[in-house]
This record gives C-alpha cells, sequence and structure tokens, in this order.
C-alpha cells in the first residue's frame, strides 16, 4: 500500500518500547542495577529513594520528550495517509485516501497538489506533456523544475478510456534513496523506451502551474524515494562526547579501586575488631569476615555512585541546545538579501566549533558569489574584452599612481590600467633587450602620462568607459555590460569565426526560454554560468528562443532559425563537459562542446595545437611587456612616454573560463552512433558507463574556442580568512578551478600572500615526480625533515595496519608556506603508499590550495587529515559536489547559494554568507567550548568531593558502609542544589564578549591545544576534589568532636556532623562555581544564592518536628538544624572549611597569571584597562573612496539536465514560430622619494578639477 508510517510507539508499546530504548544507554542500565542492589537488605544502607527519585526524573524527562514527538509523527501520518487523490479504477476517476493506492493505479493530480507516490508521467495539460513541480519538501530548492512525459504517453492526454486501457509494462530499478537518478524502461506495443529521472514525480512534490496530469504509480509508501531518505543519519561525535568516554571508564574503575579498597579493610577489621563484638551483635548465620567483605563492596558501590554522574548526559544535552538557540539567534549572522537567517541544524557539536584547525573550503559560491557576467572570449586566437573595467562600470577611474603586475590580492585601486602603462627610463634597464623596448617610442610626439590600448592608439582616461550600446538589438537583454566594442563589429561584420562561437552558446546548453510577451525573454538556468553565456550571446545577436524536444530555436542576427537536437551529451563531475549534436537547417550535422580546458584539450585535433597555445596562454596568467614575460609584483612608475604592449589575461584576472569547441559530423557515421546510444540508453544495467563510453568516442578531433566569466568575491572573505588565520586555523581550498586560476583566488582571498616565504606548486604527472616536488618542498620548509625517504614507508607495509593510523604530529616551519597542487598530482599523492608525504608536507604549510579536484577527493583529502591528524575539521560549501566533504569532516557547514540547498540540507550548521564563519568560530564556538569545559571541570569536582567524603568516612565507622550526609541530601544534591547554577554558568559565561572575541583571534588556539579540558586537566580536578574532600571531612569532623552548645548541651553526634559537613560542602561548590564564572548575570545570581536559600529552607523544613511525626522513618533528623546552626563555633567551622577549600585555588590561579599569563588573561587585562580608561571624544574619520576587485573562477554546471532537455524539459511553446618576488632594485626603486606620479583630468570633471594619484 501507500500508508506510511513514520510513528514508534503506540499506547500499549510505549512503555515498554520506550523504557526498553532508554536502559540501552549504559548509565540508565548501571543506575537500575544499583536500584536492584538496594533492594537486598544485606547490602544497602541507603533508602531505595536515594536512587530512584534521580532515575525515574531523568527517565520521565525522556520519555515526555519521546512521547511528545511520537504524538506529532502520529499526526502527521494520519493527516497524509488521509489525504485524497482521484484513482483511475473500473474506467473511472474515484476519489480515494493515499493510503489505499496501490503500485499500478493511474491517478490524476491537479495544480497545487501535493505528489501522492512516485510516479511515471504519463500526460499533462501543458504543451509537450511538460509538468512544473516544487521539490522544496525533498531537496529544500524552492524554484520550479521541469518534467516531461514520454511522447507515446503523452499522446493519450486525459482520456479517461484509453488511459484506462493503457497495458505498458514497467521494469526499474529497485526502491533506493538517490533522488536524482532513476533507471528504467517501459515496454507499449512491443516497443522499449528509456526512462530516467526527468519522467518521474517523486512523492513529497508539489504540482505547479500545471492544470492536470496523469501518472502511473511506481513506488508507494515507504518504497519512495522521500521514505527511502527518511533512514538514520551518521551520528557525529565531539572529542569531548569520546573524552567523557574514557573518562566515565576511568571513573568507573577508580569507583571500583574505592569500594575494593573499603571492602578488604571492612574485612580485616572484622576479622580483628569485629569478634569482640558478637556478644551483643553475633554474625549471622553462614557470615564470616570474608562474606562479611564481599557484600560491603557491593554496599559501597551504591554509596559511592554519585561518582558516576546520571545527570551528566542530560546536562551536556541541555547545554549544547541552549548554545545553539545562540546561533539561530544571532542577528549579525543574519543575511536580509535572501532573508537568510543562520540554523544550528544540529544541537551536539556546538563546543566542537571551539576546536577547529583545518577548515577545508569550497570555492564557487562559498568564497564568491556564483553570479556570473561575461566579460571576456578568445576566438580565433584573438582575445576580446577589457580586463582592467571588469566590475569598475561607475568607478573613477581618473586616479593613477602606478602599475604593479597584477594579481587580485594587490591593492584594488591599481587594477585601473591592467593593461595600458608608461614606464619610468630606469625601469628599462631591468628588462631584457629581447623585449625591444628601446624601440618602442611612439612616432609622433607624446607628453608624460600618455597611455595606450593594445593596438597603440592614444586613450584618455575617462570617469566612465563607454559600454556597448546593444539598442540596434531588440531582443537584448538591457542589464547586460560589456565594453570592447571590436566584438561588436566583428559580429556584425560576419566574421565566421565569431559567429560560430555564439552559435555555439545559443544552442549547447540546458537553459529553459520563456516569453511573457513579445520581446521580454526570461532565462531559467540551471547553473549561473549557462544564464551568463546565452545571455551573452542573446546580446551580441545569437537569441535562444525557445525550444522543443527535438528542436532549438535560435535568431541570428534577426533570423529566426530552428535547429534539429538530435542529442544531448549531459554534463557530470567526472566527464567535466557538456555536448550537443544539432542539425542546422541546410542540413549539416554538427557537435558542439563545452567545458573544462584540461578535459576539451584532450580531445582537439592535432591540427589546433599552435591555436592551443595561443588560447592557453589566454586562459593563463600571462603577464608581459612587449611579448616579455615580467614578474608579478614588478613595479612600473608612470613617467617616461613609452608604449608597451601589457597582457592580463583571463586567469590572473580572476576569471572563471571555460573551453569551447565543435566539429562536424559524418551522416553515415551519425546514424551508426544514434542507434548505439539508443541501445545504450535503455539499457538497465550499466548505463551510465556505456552511455560514458559512446560520448568518450564522438567528443573527439574537436576546434577551439574560450570565454571567461566574471565570478566577484563575496563582501568580508579576504577579512574572514585573515582572522581565521590569525586564530591558527589552516584553510584549504579544494576546488574544481585550474591550477593558475586556483592559485590567483588564493590571492583575492588573502590565502597566500606576499609576506609568505615560497609558494610551492606541484603538478607533476608522474608519481615519482610528484613525490620528489613534495619531498623538494619539505626539504625547502625545514631540511632537517628529509630524513626517512624509502625506508619508513617500506617498513610500514610490512607493518600492522594499526600501525597506519598513527598519528603524525605538526612540525613547526619558520615562516609561512603556500602549497598549490591540481588534479592528476592530487590523484597520485593520494595512493597508499604516498598520501603520508602529502600530508607531512601539507600540513607545513599555512594554506593549501587542490585545484581540479573531483567531489570523491574533496572527501579523499579530509578523511585523510582525519585519519592521520589529532585535529578537528570543518568543511564548507553550498553545492551538491560539496556534500560528500561535508559528511566527512568532524563540522559540516553549508551555504544557502546559487546551487541549491544540498549541502545545507547535509551540513550540521549553515548560513548565507562565508563571512559568517569567523563569528560562528570565534565567537559561538569559542564559547561553546569555554562553557562546556568549565562545566565539566565544576561537575566532577563538585561529584567528587561530595562522594569522597564518604570515602574518608569509612575509615572511621569500621568500614561498616554507612553514609555521611542524610539521605535527602544524597538525593537532591544534584537535582535541586548544585544544577541550576552550573548550568547558569554554562548558558551564560564568557571570558569576554564578542567584540574582542574577534579582535583578538588569537583567543581561539587554546581550544586548538585541549587546554580548556583534557585527561590531565580531569586529573587535576580530582586531585582538586580529594583536597577538598579532606578538608570537608577532617574540619567538620574536629570541630565536632567533644562538642557543646552554649548552653551546655552535646551536640556531637552523627546528626550534627552530618549537617555541618552537607552545609560547608554546598558553601564550598557554591563558592567555587562564583570562583569559575566569569560573566556575571542577574540569572547567575538567582541560581546561586536561590539554591543556598531553597537548601535551609529544606533543611529546617524536613528537619522540623511536623515532618518526624508525619513519616517518622523517612526524616530521623528532628531538631537538628536549629540546635546547630544557632551556634558561633558551627558557623566558624562553616566559614574556615569553606575558606580552606577555595584559598588554594584563589593562590594557584594567582601565581599562574602572574608568572605565565595566557593570551585570555592579557586580553581580560586589556579589558579591564578599557573599561576604566574614558572614551575619547569622538573625531570625524576621513572617509576615502576605494573600489575592490575580487574575483575567482572556474566551469560550473549542473549534471543531469541534459538528458531532460531531450526528452522535452522545456517551458510552454513561445509566441513565435603567479608567483615571484621583488628584485632588490626594484624595491629601491620604490622607495625612492624623487619619482614624482603623474597626474591625470578626468573628462567628466572641471578644468581645474584634478586627481593626483
Amino acid at each position: 500500500t501507500n500508508a506510511i508510517k513514520t510513528s514508534k510507539y503506540n499506547l500499549i508499546t510505549f512503555l515498554p518500547l520506550n523504557l526498553f530504548e532508554q536502559f540501552q544507554r549504559i548509565a540508565n542500565a548501571y543506575f537500575l542495577f544499583l536500584l536492584i542492589l538496594q533492594l537486598i537488605p544485606q547490602i544497602s544502607s541507603l533508602s531505595w529513594f536515594t536512587t530512584v527519585v534521580p532515575l525515574v526524573l531523568v527517565l520521565a524527562v525522556t520519555a515526555a520528550k519521546d512521547a511528545t514527538d511520537d504524538i506529532n509523527r502520529h499526526k502527521s501520518d494520519k493527516q497524509v495517509n488521509n489525504r485524497q487523490v482521484k484513482v483511475l479504477i473500473n474506467g473511472e476517476l474515484i476519489s480515494e485516501k493515499w493510503m489505499n493506492v496501490q503500485v499500478g493505479d493511474i491517478i490524476k493530480l491537479e495544480n497545487n497538489q501535493f505528489v501522492t507516490a512516485d510516479l511515471l508521467l504519463l500526460s499533462s495539460s501543458e504543451p509537450l506533456n511538460l509538468v512544473y513541480i516544487e521539490t522544496a519538501e525533498l531537496d529544500g530548492e524552492t524554484n520550479l523544475k521541469v518534467k516531461q512525459a514520454l511522447t507515446v504517453t503523452g499522446e493519450m492526454g486525459d482520456d479517461i478510456q484509453t488511459l484506462a486501457a493503457f497495458d505498458g509494462e514497467v521494469r526499474c530499478e529497485p526502491p533506493n534513496n538517490r533522488l536524482d537518478k532513476f533507471t528504467g524502461t517501459l515496454t507499449h506495443q512491443g516497443q522499449k523506451y528509456a526512462l530516467d529521472n526527468e519522467k518521474i514525480l517523486l512523492r513529497g512534490c508539489t504540482l505547479r502551474n500545471t492544470e492536470w496530469c496523469f501518472g502511473l504509480v511506481i513506488f508507494g509508501g515507504p518504497d519512495t524515494k522521500l521514505m527511502q531518505n527518511c533512514g538514520k543519519t551518521t551520528f557525529k561525535r565531539t572529542s569531548i562526547d569520546r573524552l567523557m568516554n574514557v573518562l566515565v571508564l576511568w571513573i568507573f574503575g577508580f569507583l571500583g579501586f574505592m569500594c575494593t579498597v573499603l571492602a578488604i579493610g571492612n574485612g580485616i577489621w572484622e576479622q580483628q575488631e569485629g569478634s569482640k563484638f558478637t556478644v551483643f551483635l553475633p554474625w549471622q548465620e553462614g557470615v564470616n569476615a570474608p562474606f562479611s567483605a564481599f557484600l560491603t563492596f557491593w554496599s559501597y558501590v551504591i554509596i559511592l555512585n554519585t561518582v558516576v554522574p546520571i545527570s551528566l548526559y542530560v546536562s551536556v544535552e541541555i547545554i549544547r541546545l541552549g548554545n545553539s538557540f545562540y546561533i539561530d539567534w544571532d542577528r549579525k549572522m543574519y543575511y536580509p538579501h535572501s532573508d537568510t537567517p543562520s540554523e544550528a541544524r544540529t544541537t551536539t557539536l556546538n563546543e566542537e566549533l571551539g576546536q577547529i584547525k583545518y577548515i577545508f573550503s569550497d570555492k564557487t559560491g562559498t568564497l564568491t558569489q556564483n553570479i556570473m557576467a561575461f566579460n571576456k572570449c578568445s576566438i580565433n586566437g584573438k582575445s576580446y574584452g577589457m580586463a582592467w573595467l571588469l566590475g569598475l562600470v561607475g568607478t573613477c577611474l581618473s586616479v593613477v599612481l602606478c602599475f604593479i603586475g597584477l594579481h587580485a590580492g594587490l591593492s584594488d585601486f591599481l587594477l585601473y590600467l591592467a593593461y595600458t602603462v608608461c614606464i619610468d627610463h630606469s625601469v628599462l634597464n631591468l628588462l631584457p633587450s629581447s623585449c625591444g623596448v628601446a624601440g618602442a617610442y611612439l612616432d609622433k610626439p607624446t607628453v608624460p602620462g600618455d597611455v595606450f590600448d593594445f593596438a597603440g592608439q592614444r586613450m584618455e582616461i575617462t570617469e566612465k568607459m563607454d559600454r556597448v550600446d546593444f539598442s540596434y538589438n531588440p531582443l537584448a537583454d538591457p542589464k547586460f555590460v560589456f565594453h570592447d566594442h571590436s566584438l561588436v563589429e566583428a559580429v556584425k561584420l560576419e566574421n565566421l569565426e565569431v559567429h560560430t562561437f555564439f552559435r555555439l552558446l545559443s544552442l549547447c546548453h540546458t537553459v529553459m526560454a520563456e516569453e511573457k510577451k513579445e520581446g521580454h525573454l526570461l532565462y531559467q538556468a540551471q547553473s549561473p554560468d549557462e544564464g551568463a553565456l546565452v545571455t551573452a550571446a542573446r546580446n551580441f545577436g545569437f537569441v535562444f528562443r525557445s525550444r522543443t524536444p527535438e528542436t532549438v530555436t535560435v535568431v541570428e542576427m534577426g533570423v529566426q532559425k530552428t535547429y534539429d537536437l538530435l542529442a544531448i551529451l549531459d554534463f557530470n563531475n567526472v566527464r567535466k563537459r557538456m555536448s550537443v549534436i544539432v542539425r542546422c537547417p541546410e542540413g549539416k550535422l554538427s557537435l558542439y562542446c563545452k567545458g573544462a580546458d584540461t578535459i576539451v584539450y584532450e580531445r582537439l585535433h592535432p591540427s589546433c595545437s599552435k591555436l592551443m597555445d595561443v588560447t592557453t596562454e589566454h586562459l593563463n596568467f600571462i603577464f608581459s611587456v612587449c611579448g616579455c614575460p615580467l614578474n608579478t609584483r614588478t613595479i612600473l612608475y608612470l613617467n617616461c612616454p613609452v608604449r608597451l604592449i601589457i597582457s592580463l589575461e583571463f586567469a590572473g584576472e580572476g576569471l572563471r573560463t571555460l573551453v569551447l569547441a565543435g566539429k562536424d559530423l559524418d551522416e553515415s557515421y551519425f546514424e551508426d552512433w544514434k542507434q548505439r546510444h539508443h541501445e545504450a540508453s535503455v539499457a538497465l544495467d550499466g548505463r551510465e558507463e556505456k552511455l560514458d563510453e559512446l560520448y568518450e568516442e564522438i567528443e573527439t578531433d574537436l576546434m577551439i574556442r574560450a570565454t571567461a566569466i566574471e565570478d566577484k568575491l563575496q563582501d568580508g572573505v579576504p577579512q574572514t580568512i585573515e582572522q581565521l588565520s590569525k586564530a591558527e586555523i589552516k584553510i584549504w581550498v579544494l576546488t574544481g578551478d585550474k591550477q593558475e586560476t586556483a592559485e590567483n583566488i588564493g590571492y583575492s582571498c588573502n590565502m597566500l600572500r606576499e609576506e609568505m616565504k615560497d609558494v610551492f606548486v606541484i603538478s607533476a604527472n608522474t608519481a615519482d615526480e610528484v613525490r620528489e616536488e613534495l619531498r623538494s618542498a619539505r626539504r625547502k620548509m625545514k631540511p632537517e625533515s628529509d630524513t626517512e625517504p624509502e625506508i619508513e614507508e617500506v617498513d610500514n607495509q610490512k607493518k600492522k595496519p594499526k600501525k597506519e593510523t598513527q598519528l603524525v604530529p605538526d612540525e613547526t616551519v619558520e615562516g609561512e608556506y603556500g602549497l598549490v597542487i591540481n588534479g592528476h598530482s592530487l590523484a597520485y599523492a593520494l595512493e597508499k603508499n604516498m598520501e603520508m608525504e602529502l600530508l607531512r608536507t601539507a600540513c607545513m604549510c599555512k594554506t593549501v590550495i587542490c585545484c581540479r579536484v573531483t567531489p570523491l577527493q574533496k572527501a579523499q583529502v579530509v578523511q585523510l587529515v582525519k585519519k592521520y591528524k589529532q585535529a578537528v575539521t570543518l568543511a564548507i560549501g553550498d553545492g551538491a559536489n560539496d556534500v560528500s566533504m561535508i559528511k566527512a569532516a568532524h563540522i559540516g557547514v553549508g551555504i544557502s547559494g546559487q546551487e541549491g540547498m544540498q549541502a545545507v540540507l547535509s551540513s550540521d550548521f549553515s548560513f548565507a554568507q562565508f563571512r559568517y564563519l569567523q563569528r560562528l568560530l570565534l565567537v559561538h564556538g569559542r564559547w561553546s567550548y569555554l562553557r562546556m569545559c568549565k562545566f565539566l571541570k565544576y561537575f566532577f569536582y563538585k561529584n567528587f568531593t561530595f562522594t569522597l567524603v564518604h570515602f574518608w568516612y569509612g575509615f572511621f565507622c569500621g568500614f561498616s558502609a554507612q553514609t555521611v550526609y542524610d539521605e535527602w541530601f544524597i538525593t537532591l544534591y544534584n537535582l535541586v542544589y548544585t544544577s541550576l547554577p552550573v548550568l547558569g554558568m554554562s548558558l551564560f559565561d564568557q571570558d569576554v564578549n564578542d567584540r574582542w572575541s574577534l579582535q583578538y583571534p588569537q583567543l581561539y588556539e587554546p581550544g586548538q591545544l585541549n587546554m580548556y579540558f583534557s585527561k590531565g586537566a580531569f586529573v587535576k580536578c580530582v586531585l582538586h576534589s580529594i583536597y577538598s574532600s579532606l578538608v570537608l571531612f577532617f574540619i567538620p569532623y574536629g570541630a565536632m568532636y567533644d562538642t557543646v552548645r552554649d548552653d551546655g548541651k552535646d551536640i556531637a553526634d552523627y546528626q550534627s556532623f552530618a549537617l555541618l559537613a552537607q552545609t560547608c560542602l554546598l558553601i564550598a561548590v557554591s563558592i567555587q562555581i562564583g570562583l569559575d564564572t566569569a560573566y556575571w548575570t542577574a540569572v547567575n545570581q538567582f541560581f546561586i544564592w536561590g539554591s543556598l536559600a531553597v537548601y535551609f529552607a529544606i533543611t529546617f523544613t524536613m528537619y522540623s518536628n511536623g515532618m518526624y511525626l508525619i513519616f517518622t522513618a523517612s526524616f530521623p533528623f528532628i531538631g537538628t538544624a536549629r540546635n546547630s546552626l544557632n551556634q558561633p563555633n558551627v558557623w566558624l567551622t562553616i566559614v574556615l572549611t569553606s575558606i580552606l577549600c577555595v584559598l588554594p585555588v584563589v593562590a594557584y590561579r594567582f601565581v599562574l597569571v602572574q608568572l605565565r599569563p595566557t593570551i585570555n588573561n592579557k586580553v581580560r587585562y586589556k579589558v579591564r584597562q578599557a573599561k576604566a580608561t574614558p572614551a575619547p571624544p569622538p573625531r570625524r574619520a576621513r572617509i576615502r573612496r576605494t573600489s575592490s576587485r575580487r574575483s575567482g573562477y572556474a566551469f560550473s554546471h549542473t549534471q543531469g539536465y541534459g538528458d531532460l532537455v531531450t526528452s522535452g524539459r522545456y517551458l510552454r511553446r513561445t509566441p513565435m514560430g603567479r608567483s615571484g618576488g621583488f628584485s632588490p632594485r626594484v624595491r629601491d626603486m620604490a622607495r625612492q622619494p624623487d619619482i614624482t606620479p603623474q597626474t591625470y583630468r578626468s573628462v567628466r570633471e572641471p578644468e581645474d578639477s584634478q586627481h593626483v594619484a
């Protein structure tokens, strides 16, 4: 059936099932075991309620939470299962409940209805049998997607009789959770048809903008992909969790040790002393000293059980939940442009955010905006587009200082002269004679400050360069901006190569066009790159107008042409390219391809080698003067009228680049290929592999073009990365970009900096060369590190497997280094016998950039660091190709951007902008870790101190398993008296506020080093507890020995001693939490003072005559409180004991701050100084106008949309059928004060207005 059931319990099964689940937790099972022990009279010296009350409270809270959740699930199941849908039964449409729908039924859906089950789309009301669906419940994406039925089923329309007579047979894959793939075939009237994901409507989708559609139920209920994705996700544990599990085992061992010591003591005491009391205290039959010791062991297990805290895990979860709310509520992490707040999608990893050592980041959409604009192209070896105008429209260009060989990490305002410059005579001596600069003077007189374009024409620097006017094209996009008029002229002159270039852009894509009114086109692209490229073709006269499953209509220079769309060779992350095969109106067959440069280059015709070299220069970072490459840091001063040709190409400008190619096809060959393609497309087994082989076969001997698209950095990315670097966090960028562009984005983001001693590039093509390059880099960073070449690797292969997981320690180096490694080199470096070389070298570098990596390689890099480094990792990305990396890291962060919600849905935390990462880590993460560590240290301290008093008392009571405290105090100590103060500290405490946390990122480092809580800190906590318990036992014991009241009455009894000891304990631990609290709020004050008030109120009530008369057996301490707590010597003892408990802590902390102050101590001292110093009077700041140019690049696409295009997933029919350093000489020149910069006048300014650069 189609019924679903997500609930776990019913009225009968709730109690047994829920208790069974809860007692599977070790802590609950342990306390159940203690309860059973307490029911044995020979063992228990405590009342049963001392264990039952805490255990029942914990079980009840958890059960209430589980019951509430399950009731909600019951309501949801009932609501969904009782929805109505029209089912075709016996030739009639009958309204049925969803739960009664079965596989094989044909159902009718109407607009805005939810899809009932996984359906094969048969027909729809829309042209071409299209339907529009919203998949928000599946993948979080709110943009509409288009599905299309097969033509053979679409012909049935809404004819009920034809649909009822439909006799097709569907064979498909078994139920699975892959939302993006479906493989199957439909056999109808003896003919087989391929079925893929674009013909399937999945349960959970919503039908939009479609009047009706019919579908055949393929999977129902729990077999649907929606329900298959409801399985348990991998549970991530924090390092604190893992440490607590180890410490709990230690505590069990410590408990066993204490019970053993006391049991042995009991056996010895009974043997030596106990026989003296047998006259009036005879042993029971069968009991002797050894058996008494055995019983005493279990008695002390009950008494000392509080050393294993039952409320620890519950308290930890409450603290994590509270701290996760702070992330959700943080307005400084809210992005108003998309109305996106930050979200803690899990509540169990907050403190892990305060220990991050490695960040693995995607680039596109994560560091960049992923909003594209077409800016440059290379066609037949000629480059079009102006580099120095990218992103600077409307920016003042009249300010000119000098020109520096560019990468995007240098001063932004120097971008204005990216390819035009005049240089000082003294610089000419630095250039090779082969440059020909000496003969490069102009033919006619010039004046200092003239600048020239590539053609040698004198140019005037204006405030805003003229943009190309596309008004001649009625279908142009008015928002499109381009500045190179020569490309428009080439189009108008009908340059064959230029026309072919834009024709390719208008045909090779999966964009959908919608034209609601004449001439107003709306493109819906599945990737921003495609939208930018198709829009560019549109403005240059090649307008993609509409499409059907078999055709694409393009308006070429005002003439409408229809191309037959014969095949789409779809994009995926392995192919990194897509192609289309079309037949032009003249009958010629053509294949058009676009993709990553390295992928397309491998498929070019040999005759394209020279053209490929030229295009490669355009794609790569080429900075040259008159054809002679210059160092990227050489400074050229504007002084001399010398004409130079300076080229700064696509990748160096920080542009996303891809290569276009194509070829003509032979008719007979294509017919044979098409037949094989059809056979592969209907195969149930190995369909993708067979199709890939055919794609490889036909995508050969191509011709070349290239494009460049601008993708700007998000706001605040360089500053964020700089902050995180100061926090000693190492940042690795894992991107699909080409090597040159990846290096450039490193400079743009401040990951690669001029101060770095060197940036190593690993680009070898063999395993041995990669190994040697890695070792060479390591030798340069640390010569003595090259001490274990082949021998250790061979030995490692012979060692046991467990040796392979040994941790790689951090190696310190002098200075900072960067590492750039490309995809094919990374593939060798990730092999088993070389991964250690990669890890050691990479971890010595401050920044690592891996380019041309696949999604699988991203996850492998993260897993490599997790496996061998004792460090916490974080992965951040925004696209589906980042999901594996996000899941592999300790912490996954998703950015809700332009590439859907897959990354967000797989993440632990999410927000809209990369810059919020610094606040997530440096503020929320650090605070959460600090609070959790303080909580754990205090929690263990108060419990150990409480329990060890019983241990010392055992030596004074003949090891008879008697307790020191009143039973009600034992019951309420953790639940009432000490629970709220520690929770208050754990939820509100902060050493410094958020502003100081961001101002001093170094405060983050202690978390990476586990300085706040570790096994060592736990041992110190135990030693502190031992000392405090000694003070809390022996001082009250001595003070109450032979003590009398002021009126002479004796109060040297057990009850008075117990009251004094427990009062001293509670006041001492309250003072201790006061010392641990750095940030006081009214809540903290209320919790501490309120807990003490509640203690005294309960004590006086329970020790009163009334309670004794009502419950004589339960309240035996009648009158103890009023007889003891009104004596001065008792209060003196309380004060003395409390002071002695906390005095060593105060002294230790004082000495430590004086002798070895931490960064935390120093910053807090600065905070106190700042508060004590009056604020200076406000001063009007001078506003300096600056510009920015932040770019990145790569070929971005989305897998799976090509098949949809060929099957007709379209909109309605339209109305109309790097590296190097400054040379010393240049550096000295830069310091010379006598070089006078030139002055330029803007043509838009008054005559007397000048800007001095």
